[in-house]
């Protein structure tokens, strides 16, 4: 008897491919089918070479084929502001420069061409979802479509005038505005809303946050815990640390996503995992802020959903998830004097599947496996830095670079090819970043 042969539209094939399923299962001479926007059969070439008739086929070049990486927490359009104030403390930075320059230079033609600009080089360096918070989210949700990524974003919220909302009593009302404009408008923008913090955002902003949040099933995310300073005002103005704070009024739930949370104690972890809480931890950002190191070691015991991300480029300075996850790793290490803390497979999967569990999407991404959104990413090892390769993980982790990214794969649809963007037109984009620094400079 004839075997069946199933037609399909893409196969991705001569590569290790590195599932980061719960298994840590890994194929050599392997091969990803895709059909439409859907994973269809993952295994070895031979296999799906006979078993499978594609309308389209890309050969990885014996390179890794593996899941798109997962920003769990940025701010898109602040690339705008990279390099602008650097070797500073979260307050004076903040305070003293990035809402002065927001203030006077935010816009929607502003936002959007920053957001392109970081969405390049997100698809450049192999992230294929990112979860962003910002002002003018409407220009954010377009610049996303226009690339092709997926992406939640949250409509920025704070307890002060802010560009796009100059009235503080409308900012929740701006959020849900934006929510109901983007749900179901396209599967790769996802609508949510960023509370910024504790301490920019009044107990009534975000009871109120959390209720519209609440009724349209989104994503809800708040800094929280992110500097000593921020842990000592709030106890003094509360009586009880920012997460017990948030636990009190009721935000916590296993929709909510606390970025940061570096200053936490036992009972503030043990709270967050009781709620379901998820957790995005930016190692670089943090370091560079001198912020402090979030707990992940214990965050993991405990069960919580963590990922990683970059920030924002104006306190990173880049998008680059490799780079953070070497970073995450290393620092880790040091803190505990244990080399064997946050092993590569552990930091891998929250570069991918577990922080598409943090931010809600893990049933959708996150991992190479049949019925999963074929949002893949190939790392080009033909490079002296990749060479040899005993093991692919550890390559990834602290080896590999942004620039390894070869192609890229989101919702079934290429991206980008031989390190060449398909769906962003970065020229007048360029043209348009500088012209604005220029003027900021002057």
């Amino acid at each position: 008897m004839v075997p069946r042969v199933k037609p399909i539209d893409l196969l991705i094939r001569n590569g290790t491919v590195l599932t980061v399923d719960p298994h840590g299962t890994m194929i050599e001479n392997g091969a990803v089918a895709v059909s439409a926007d859907r994973i269809v059969k993952v295994g070895r070439e031979d296999a799906l070479s006979t078993s499978c008739r594609a309308t389209k086929t890309i050969d990885a070049g014996g390179g890794i084929i593996m899941p798109g990486l997962v920003n769990t927490h940025t701010h898109a359009a602040m690339s705008l502001f990279r390099g602008l104030a650097d070797d500073l403390p979260l307050t004076n930075w903040l305070n003293d420069h990035i809402f002065k320059v927001e203030a006077r230079w935010l816009n929607p033609e502003s936002v959007h061409a920053g957001t392109l600009l970081s969405c390049a080089e997100m698809l450049l360096s192999g992230t294929t979802t990112f979860c962003d918070g910002y002002f003018f989210e409407d220009a954010v949700a377009e610049a996303v479509q226009e690339s092709g990524m997926r992406a939640i974003l949250g409509q920025g919220i704070v307890d002060f005038p802010s560009p796009g909302v100059p009235d503080p009593k409308e900012n929740v009302a701006e959020a849900a505005r934006f929510i109901e404009k983007w749900n179901e408008k396209t599967s790769l923008v996802i609508p949510g809303l960023f509370c910024h913090s504790p301490y920019t955002c009044s107990e009534k902003t975000l009871k109120d946050a959390r209720r519209v949040a609440d009724a349209a099933g989104s994503l809800f995310q708040i800094h929280v815990a992110e500097t000593q300073g921020e842990v000592k005002e709030i106890e003094q103005r509360h009586g009880v640390s920012p997460v017990q704070y948030l636990d009190r009024i009721g935000i916590l739930n296993a929709r909510t996503l606390a970025v940061h949370a570096i200053w936490v104690d036992e009972a503030d972890i043990e709270c967050m995992a009781g709620h379901g809480v998820g957790v995005s931890v930016t190692t670089e950002s943090e370091m560079k802020l001198a912020s402090g190191v979030a707990p992940i070691p214990e965050f993991l015991k405990k069960g919580l959903a963590v990922g990683i991300g970059t920030d924002g480029c104006a306190s990173n300075n880049n998008l680059d998830m490799l780079q953070e996850m070497d970073m995450t790793a290393k620092l880790h290490k040091l803190k505990t004097l244990d080399p064997a803390v946050l092993d590569a497979r552990q930091v891998l999967a929250l570069a991918t599947r577990r922080g598409a569990d943090a931010i809600g999407l893990g049933g959708q991404i996150g991992s190479i496996e049949v019925g999963k959104k074929a949002d893949l990413i190939i790392i080009d090892t033909r490079k002296p830095h990749l060479t040899p390769l005993y093991d692919p993980v550890s390559h990834l982790v602290y080896a590999a670079g942004g620039s390894d990214v070869r192609d890229v794969i989101i919702d079934g649809r290429l991206v980008v090819h031989d390190r060449a963007l398909l769906t962003i037109n970065i020229e007048p984009v360029f043209e348009f970043v500088s012209d604005l620094a220029r003027r900021i400079a002057s």
